[in-house]
């Protein structure tokens, strides 16, 4: 018997149980239940990532974006303004004017 092929998301639930702070794998899980409709779980991966990573500047606006989607706005400004901040300490310019750009959006 041939063992069947995992999935993306397979392959990343287990490199999050091996390495669960690497920023890079949550964020890949986290998009990748947001894709396929998994709400529950992507805000679950998201809220992980930033908890583990609060410099992990893209999460920001990718788990803004989630919520918003989700008419979660209040929580969406929030993260955002969290990103923003975080952004600026980071000196990233350009993640920074992306999430202001998308900030405004909801206003």
């Amino acid at each position: 018997m041939t063992e069947q092929k995992k999935t993306r998301r397979q392959l990343l639930e287990e490199f999050v149980a091996k390495e669960p702070n690497d920023a890079f794998t949550r964020y890949g899980l986290a998009l990748e239940c947001s894709n396929s409709g998994d709400a529950p779980n992507a805000d679950l991966h998201f809220r992980e990532l930033l908890q583990r990573n609060i410099e992990y500047v893209p999460g920001y606006l990718m788990y803004a974006q989630f919520l918003a989607k989700q008419s979660r706005t209040e929580e969406a400004r929030a993260v955002l303004n969290t990103g923003i901040t975080v952004a600026a300490r980071k000196g990233d310019a350009h993640a920074r004017s992306e999430m202001e750009a998308f900030f405004s959006e909801l206003s």
